[in-house]
């Protein structure tokens, strides 16, 4: 869910989009070093999961997908040319195939200076491979009976891609005539046709190439891998309570008779009008969640909701973020806290254009802040394992507003992934 000026925006804009688009009254505060000890655990391989290894109802694969990011600086064109061939993110007509590489070819520079300037490559890998294997060990604990539970993380334009995620579980033993139960889980809490919607039409396109002539078994089931999906949860209580919690801690830093006026300035991806006009749900469900973490924290601050990383001349979602800390600047309103309300860690998004660019050069950074990014906090962890766990208990493939196309949809591609999803069988034992 890591979207998106002209001039001076252009240029920030590539780099939002040069990334990605993850008791409740109580939480453990992991100091750094933990974080970091926890994170290069991830380098450790997990055993293959095989089917002559399950419980009652395993095992089961937990795919989180999400847009991705260059890991290193040499990365930088390639996610780029990916990204700019998505029509699904970015339409650009009839001429999708000729500007997507023009522009990628001449913003390549001017972004791997940026990653560059966050530490040489987005930490999004990082944080999803470790936010992936912590919840699975939960859920190994309050899902037995569909354990085990292996992780596995699907980018739209990067490294892990979805067809290298897809190999893996068929060399994990899912699939090829063996069947298995597999969860295509979201890490865009919100809804658009432009992300989880781009990413479960690529899962599709791979399932079909690489099962889509499986052979039946002697008991009838063609032994391909049963998917479902967890396609949305805006204001699932954990993701609410862990955004609130960051926020309470970021305000904890300003002088106590100011602190009830500082203006949060909820911040999410953008989309291009022509998306929201066809009827993507994805600004609903951004103010959804914007709402409850307002309703969680008492309604206790002003607030707004604005939009970053546009890109290109054509109408986006707005009020862009960069421009609203302008304005309120402007107007003398210097007290302003961003929260990054549709992204699960940290990326470019956060770490340049935010901390970077909006907030290094609004020359006020003593007082405008950013709230911490989700990353390893295990309120959120534990969020993620309950979300998964109550969907395997459902027994259902999707919700019924995945099934539901826009209103003004055209895309076949989209049509058909959408049938395919909605259409598994029943999940295995129920």
């Amino acid at each position: 869910m890591a979207l998106r000026h002209s001039g001076r925006a252009l240029s920030k804009a590539t780099s939002g989009l040069a990334s990605s688009w993850s008791s409740w009254s109580t939480t453990l505060r992991w100091k750094p070093a933990q974080i970091q000890h926890q994170m290069r655990t991830m380098a450790t391989v997990v055993p293959p999961v095989t089917q002559d290894k399950t419980s009652s109802k395993g095992p089961t694969a937990i795919v989180f997908m999400n847009m991705g990011g260059p890991s290193t600086t040499d990365e930088v064109q390639d996610f780029l040319s990916r990204l700019f061939a998505d029509a699904d993110l970015i339409p650009l007509g009839r001429l999708q195939n000729y500007l997507g590489p023009l522009i990628a070819n001449r913003r390549t520079p001017k972004i791997q200076k940026q990653y560059a300037a966050i530490g040489g490559g987005s930490p999004i890998r990082k944080w999803s491979e470790y936010q992936a294997e912590e919840m699975c060990k939960i859920l190994d604990k309050i899902s037995p009976e569909t354990a085990p539970h292996k992780p596995y993380v699907a980018f739209r334009y990067a490294h892990p891609y979805t067809e290298e995620m897809y190999e893996r579980l068929l060399a994990d033993g899912f699939g090829n005539g063996k069947g298995g139960r597999a969860v295509a889980f979201t890490q865009y809490p919100q809804y658009s046709c432009s992300t989880t919607g781009s990413s479960l039409n690529e899962l599709w396109k791979w399932r079909q190439r690489l099962e889509g002539k499986s052979g039946p078994l002697d008991d009838g089931r063609d032994g391909t891998i049963q998917w479902s999906v967890i396609d949305r949860w805006p204001v699932h209580e954990g993701l609410v309570e862990a955004f609130a919690q960051n926020i309470e801690k970021k305000l904890e830093e300003y002088p106590k008779e100011r602190r009830d006026k500082v203006v949060l300035l909820f911040s999410a991806h953008s989309l291009p009008m022509s998306v929201v006009n066809r009827g993507d749900p994805y600004p609903a469900e951004v103010g959804a969640t914007v709402y409850a973490v307002m309703q969680r924290l008492g309604f206790s601050n002003p607030y707004r909701l604005c939009y970053q990383s546009q890109v290109g001349p054509q109408p986006w979602l707005g009020p862009q973020t960069s421009m609203s800390v302008e304005e309120y600047i402007a107007k003398g309103q210097k007290d302003l806290v961003l929260i990054p309300i549709a992204f699960t860690s940290d990326h470019i998004e956060t770490l340049y254009e935010l901390d970077e660019e909006v907030i290094g050069e609004s020359g006020h950074k003593d007082t405008v802040k950013r709230v911490e990014s989700l990353n390893g906090n295990p309120v959120f962890i534990k969020a993620l394992a309950d979300l998964a766990k109550s969907h395997l208990d459902s027994g259902i493939t999707c919700s019924a507003q995945m099934s539901l196309r826009c209103p003004s949809c055209k895309s076949e591609r989209c049509l058909e992934s959408k049938k395919f999803f909605a259409g598994q069988q029943t999940l295995p034992g129920k």
